[in-house]
């Protein structure tokens, strides 16, 4: 009964995916230019942004560790002062 249910699945997945007059796979070499999307400038683009997004991160937390060890600095020599 299952494999029966699963056959029936399998047949009308096939029926309503199916294009019509596609009699089977097309293979990349044979769509039309105007419809063949070029990659490399997307992923050019998307490893330009990410890396520059890490990169302004960096600055970032580089600024703040340095507002950071300034402020220590400035404790501990108030520290020091009062003792």
């Amino acid at each position: 009964m299952k494999a029966l249910y699963s056959s029936l699945l399998l047949l009308m997945n096939t029926t309503l995916f199916a294009q019509p007059g596609q009699s089977g796979f097309v293979p990349v070499a044979e769509v039309p230019a105007s419809e063949q999307l070029p990659a490399a400038p997307l992923v050019i683009a998307a490893y330009a942004f990410v890396w520059g997004a890490f990169l302004v991160y960096v600055w970032l937390m580089w600024r703040r560790l340095g507002k950071v060890e300034q402020e220590l600095a400035d404790l501990s020599t108030r520290i020091a002062r009062k003792h």
